[in-house]
Order: structure tokens, then sequence, then C-alpha cells
């Protein structure tokens, strides 16, 4: 997960949300994928943290199954998101802070429970959630201009 704090770090650096990714194969301990949000600089909707970790995985691995694989994220994945985890069939996921707001893991829609997904994966929420929470709420202060 510190991995993932960085990359976040990383995006907002660059002006994103904060929220990173990395993609472990957990056999080995090899790090197959790590990236950021970049929808603003990729000028991509779809440029969440987790999409561009499993492009890369996928690239990687010559497969876009990523069965066997962990998924480190620093914010509870959305919808679109959790739906691509369950399409790449991700053996684990590990989210940081919980987004009540756009979460789809344990907020909103329960992607993971619902009878209409095939795959799912082991789910672990909670894990430097803090560290996570603050990354995200001093960003949205600087840039609202209440930095107090």
């Amino acid at each position: 997960m510190g991995r993932a704090l960085a990359r976040a770090q990383a995006a907002a650096a660059a002006g994103e949300t904060p929220v990173g990714a990395v993609i472990v194969d957990p056999a080995s301990g090899e790090i197959i994928a790590e990236a950021g949000n970049a929808p603003i600089g990729d000028i991509d909707p779809t440029g969440h943290a987790e999409i561009r970790a499993l492009r890369q995985a996928a690239a990687k691995r010559g497969n876009y199954r990523l069965t066997g694989l962990t998924l480190y994220v620093t914010l509870e994945p959305c919808a679109m998101c959790a739906g691509a985890i369950s399409h790449a069939r991700i053996g684990r996921l590990v989210y940081g802070a919980d987004d009540p707001k756009g979460g789809a893991v344990a907020h909103g829609p329960q992607f993971f429970t619902q009878p209409t997904c095939h795959w799912r994966p082991e789910v672990t929420g909670g894990v430097r959630a803090q560290e996570s929470s603050a990354l995200l709420k001093n960003f949205f202060r600087a840039r609202r201009g209440n930095a107090g």
C-alpha cells in the first residue's frame, strides 16, 4: 500500500485526484503495474488509477485475465473500476479509504455482491485508510483555498 500511496501523491502533484494503485503477484512479490489517477492528463474519463494499472498489468502479462494477482488502491473503487476488477478476475482487492459518495464495494451498489457479478475478488478495506483519506482531504482543502 505504500507504493500506492506514493502513486497517489504523484497524482496530486500533477493536479489529479490523489488515488494510486499497485498490482502485485503475491506468489513472487513482484510489482506487475502501478499507476495514479490521470483522467485530466490523459484526457480520458476512464483514467482512474485502477483502470490504468489493470491495463499495464494485462499488457505485461499478455492476458486480460489477471487471476491470482492482488490490487492495492488507496480509495474504495467506483462502479466502473469494480466492474473492471471483476472482468480482469483480480484475486484480491485491498483498498485504503472508504468512499461513501462514489465507492461501489462497501458503499453504493456494492458491485461484488450483485447476482450479475460473475467474479468476486477477496476484499480487504481500511488498509492505511487514515493516510489515504488525509491525502484526499488535504488535496481538496488546498484546491478550495481552505488551507486550515
